[in-house]
C-alpha cells in the first residue's frame, strides 16, 4: 500500500476547557431509565465521531472563535431537547445505572495544531485522532473538542457514551445541533420513551438468541479485554464508488444481486479468514442491525415514532463458517452468507424476542458473544454501517464537512469495521477499522488496490480505476 507523508507528529495545544450548559432547564433534577437494551448490549464504552472542515479558498470571514462561539450557543439550546446529553450516570437505590437529568453540562475544549489540516494523517488514527483530537470523556455523557489548524481548518471531534445511545442516536443529535446553528427548524425532535421497548406479557424469544448474547456471569475471558492493546490498531480509508460498484458486481450474481455493504463485508471475510490456524479454523462474521424500521408492525404511528428514538436499538447477529469455505469458494457464494447473517434478524420478531430476552436477563448484564469470544475459534469481524445517516449535513454555516469518520477502539474479541459515506456526495465511502494489526496487514496485501490511506486529499489523488484482480 501507497503510504502518505501526512505528519503525525504534531501538537494540540489546549486553549480553553469550560462546560456548557443547556439553555433552559426544569429546577428541579429528575431521573431517566435506561432501557433493558441500554444495559446488555455492550459494556460502558464510548464512541468518537469527527469532522473535518476545510477553510474555503474565497470569501471566508470566519475566525476560530467566531466559530466556536457558534458552536457552543448552538449546543446549549440542542441540549434542551437532548437533555439527556447534559446528565450523567449513576447508581440508583437498586444499583442500576439511570442517567440523572442534572444538567451538568457537556464538556468543551478548544485547542490549536500547529500542522495544516491537509497535512494530518487520518490513515493511523490511534496516532493523531485519538491521541489528540478527539476528547476523552471524563464526566456526563458527551465531550465536545473543537480544534483549530495553521491553514484555517477546523475539526469538531464528539465522544459520546455509548451506554444510553447508539449512531443512530448520534446523528440525531448531531443534525439538530448544526440546524440550530444555521437558525433552521429541528427537522426531529428525539423521544426517550423507553416504554418503545417494553418486553412483551408473557414474554416469548427463539432459542437463536441464546447464541446470540451471553450474561456476563457466564464470561470467562481466555486473555485480558483488547481496549488500548497494542496488538489492535486503528486506520482510516477511503474506497472509491468505482471501486464499490464493481466488487458489488463481482460479489453477485445473474440470479442474485447483493447490497454494496454485504459484498464489501465478504471481501474482508474472505480476507481475514487467511489468518486461520489448523486448530482455529472457524471464522465469524457479526452485522450490527438497527431495529427502528423492523418493529412497526405496520403501525405508521409507531414507526414514525421509533425513528426519533433516541437509546441503544440495534442486534448484533453473527454467523461462523470455515476458513477454508470462506477461502476457496468464490465471493458471490460468501456474500450470499453474509446475506443470510443480516436477514435473520431484519424482522419484528426478532427485535421483540430481542425485548423479552433482555428482560428475562435484566438482573445480568450481557454481552453480544461475537464482542466476548469472536475470535476464539478463529478470525472474527464485525461490520457496522452509517451509510444512509446524513453526517454530511453536519454544517454549523462555513460549509460542509470535506470527511467524517469515527475512532472508536472498542475493545471486544473480534475486529471492528465503520462504514461511513464520503460527503463529497459522490459515493465513496470513508472506512475506519479497529483490527488485529496483522489482519490491517493481510487486508492491505490483499486488498490495497481498493482501500487507501485516508487523506483529506483523497478526491484529487485518485483517478477511476479499475479493479486489478477480478477472480475472488
Amino acid at each position: 500500500m501507497d503510504m502518505h507523508t501526512e505528519i503525525r507528529d504534531f501538537t494540540v495545544t489546549v486553549t480553553k476547557k469550560e462546560v456548557v450548559v443547556a439553555a433552559q432547564f426544569p429546577n428541579q433534577e429528575y431521573w431517566l431509565h435506561l432501557s433493558n437494551l441500554d444495559m446488555f448490549l455492550l459494556p460502558p464504552l464510548d464512541f468518537s465521531l469527527y469532522f473535518c472542515y476545510t477553510k474555503p479558498t474565497c470569501g471566508d470571514n470566519w475566525t476560530f472563535a467566531s466559530k466556536v462561539e457558534v458552536l457552543k450557543k448552538a449546543l446549549a439550546k440542542a441540549l434542551v431537547p437532548y437533555y439527556a446529553l447534559a446528565g450523567e450516570i449513576v447508581p440508583n437505590s437498586v444499583g442500576e445505572p439511570e442517567i440523572l437529568c442534572s444538567n451538568r453540562g457537556v464538556d468543551f475544549i478548544e485547542g490549536f495544531a500547529d500542522i495544516e489540516l491537509q497535512n494530518l494523517n487520518l490513515y493511523r488514527a490511534d496516532e493523531t485522532i485519538g491521541c489528540k483530537l478527539v476528547p476523552k470523556k471524563k464526566n456526563g455523557m458527551l465531550a465536545v473538542q473543537a480544534t483549530g489548524f495553521k491553514c484555517g481548518g477546523l475539526m469538531v471531534a464528539c465522544t459520546f457514551g455509548h451506554q444510553i445511545m447508539d449512531g443512530y442516536s448520534a446523528s440525531m443529535f448531531l443534525t439538530s445541533w448544526a440546524e440550530i446553528a444555521q437558525s433552521k427548524p429541528f427537522s426531529s425532535l428525539p423521544t426517550f420513551r423507553q416504554s418503545l421497548l417494553n418486553p412483551r406479557i408473557p414474554g416469548s424469544f427463539d432459542s437463536s438468541l441464546e447464541n446470540l448474547y451471553i450474561p456476563i456471569a457466564s464470561f470467562h475471558p481466555i486473555k485480558e479485554p483488547n481496549l488500548g492493546g497494542n496488538n489492535f490498531v486503528s486506520r482510516g480509508y477511503i474506497v472509491k464508488a468505482n471501486i464499490i460498484n464493481q466488487l458489488q458486481s463481482l460479489a453477485s450474481t445473474n440470479e442474485c444481486k447483493r447490497t454494496k455493504v454485504e459484498c464489501f463485508s465478504a471481501l474482508l471475510w474472505k480476507i481475514i479468514a487467511k489468518r486461520g490456524t489448523a486448530d482455529k479454523n472457524i471464522s465469524k462474521l457479526g452485522l450490527l442491525v438497527d431495529g427502528r424500521t423492523r418493529i412497526g408492525h405496520g403501525d405508521e404511528e409507531k414507526t414514525k415514532i421509533l425513528a426519533s428514538y433516541f437509546g441503544n436499538l440495534w442486534s448484533l447477529p453473527y454467523g461462523s463458517k470455515t476458513v477454508d469455505d470462506l477461502i476457496d469458494k468464490p465471493l458471490s457464494w460468501v456474500a450470499n452468507e453474509v446475506h443470510g447473517i443480516g436477514e435473520s434478524a431484519k424482522t419484528s420478531e426478532h427485535f421483540l424476542g430481542l425485548f423479552d430476552w433482555a428482560a428475562a436477563h435484566r438482573s445480568v448484564p450481557s454481552l453480544p458473544k461475537i464482542y466476548a469470544y469472536g475470535s476464539r475459534e478463529g478470525p472474527a469481524l464485525v461490520v457496522s454501517s452509517l451509510l444512509r445517516l446524513p453526517l454530511a449535513k453536519v454544517q454549523f454555516g462555513w460549509g460542509k464537512p470535506t470527511c467524517v469518520s469515527a475512532y472508536f477502539p472498542w475493545g471486544g474479541d473480534a475486529g471492528y469495521v465503520l462504514l461511513a459515506q464520503s460527503p463529497s456526495g459522490n459515493g465513496d465511502w470513508v472506512v475506519y477499522m479497529n483490527i488485529l494489526k496483522e489482519e490491517s496487514e493481510l487486508i492491505e496485501r490483499e486488498a490495497g488496490h481498493m482501500l487507501r490511506p485516508l487523506t483529506l486529499r483523497y478526491f484529487n489523488e485518485f483517478e477511476q480505476e479499475p479493479l486489478v484482480r477480478s477472480k475472488m
